[in-house]
């Protein structure tokens, strides 16, 4: 990474960052490189505020036999640590004096659930894990370390509205995230999210992303009609034209869940409250006879439903209307920031 550069080993290798998950308005499903984590299409998303916040402290201790990692205040099972010490080894490539790292990392919202706790946490991890070690990077540099972690990690480096490019090359160096529009310039949008279930989903993204590639017919026809919508999206942020993009964000959330249904065994993540919130915001809209408020779902059941402060109160009402007949819970959440570092660390 052309903007690294590597300080001189400092006495203290302890550092933590902050990241928010971000929730996708054009997806990220499917990829032209799995071990590089380079998608098949650009995506765009906003960034959420700290109510989704992953926080991570990574300390490297040439003491240490191994790896440690404790998530969410529990030891982590072999399969976490597995892939955090993967990432760390990227890292540790990158160190002049590579050592073992003890890393404790905690989320404010659940995780492996369909909110994108992955891409906070690696987003906080990289970051982290960077600084510890005195590795200087830019924002982009950044962003490519984080896509290594989770990819969608890679635009929860950045606040506001952020377009993660795929890129050309086959290593992977033009791959990274851009901020389309800062935080500021989007007071007025919300996410009101529909906790529809918190439970950890039965089939991870990256092994759901995969069996869509393999088996759906309807993936490359998907990939078409991803490049229309991004040129709309894009238009519509640059614009900060909320009714805009709103139409275009359902038919792509739409796309890629047909997609995974059109996968065998088929992928399901949708459940009957997810589909009822659907119908309710569809009905809503039909009401004014303009969109007013747009659905979107992750890798999950759980709903985003972007408005705008003026339509807020009615989508929560709807909502409320379901809370305990389905929903669990109801957040609503503003723009937030990229990454950040605090002053305390979690040990």
């Amino acid at each position: 990474m052309k903007a690294m550069e590597v300080m001189k080993a400092m006495e203290t290798m302890k550092a933590t960052a902050a990241a928010n998950a971000n929730i996708a308005i054009i997806k990220y499903w499917g990829r032209r490189d799995d071990r590089l984590r380079i998608p098949t299409n650009d995506s765009i998303s906003f960034t959420m505020d700290d109510q989704l916040e992953s926080i991570t402290t990574v300390e490297f201790d040439h003491s240490l036999k191994r790896d440690m990692l404790v998530l969410d205040g529990r030891p982590a099972t072999a399969k976490e640590l597995a892939r955090v010490s993967g990432f760390l080894d990227i890292v540790r490539h990158m160190m002049e004096r590579p050592a073992h790292a003890k890393v404790v990392s905690k989320n404010n919202f659940p995780r492996a659930a369909g909110l994108a706790s992955s891409a906070s946490g690696f987003a906080a991890l990289a970051a982290a894990s960077a600084r510890a070690t005195g590795i200087r990077m830019d924002l982009k540099a950044l962003s490519a370390l984080a896509r290594l972690g989770s990819g969608s990690a890679a635009r929860s480096i950045y606040g506001g509205a952020v377009e993660w490019r795929a890129g050309k090359r086959k290593d992977g160096s033009d791959c990274h995230a851009v901020q389309l529009s800062p935080p500021e310039r989007w007071k007025d949008l919300r996410n009101v999210i529909a906790i529809t279930s918190s439970t950890e989903k039965r089939i991870s993204s990256t092994d759901a992303m995969a069996r869509t590639v393999k088996t759906s017919e309807m993936f490359t026809c998907r990939l078409a009609s991803v490049e229309k919508r991004l040129r709309v999206v894009r238009k519509a942020i640059a614009g900060h034209d909320f009714e805009g993009m709103a139409q275009t964000i359902m038919q792509e959330s739409d796309s890629m869940h047909a997609a995974m249904l059109d996968s065998w065994p088929p992928i399901t993540y949708l459940n009957g409250t997810s589909l009822e919130i659907m119908r309710k915001v569809v009905e809503l809209n039909q009401s004014y006879g303009r969109p007013v408020a747009a659905y979107t779902f992750d890798a999950g059941p759980n709903a985003h439903i972007y408005t705008t402060a003026k339509h807020e109160s009615e989508v929560r009402k709807i909502l409320a209307g379901m809370k305990g007949n389905g929903i669990e819970k109801i957040m609503d959440c503003r723009v937030g920031q990229g990454i950040r570092y605090p002053d305390s660390h979690l040990f």
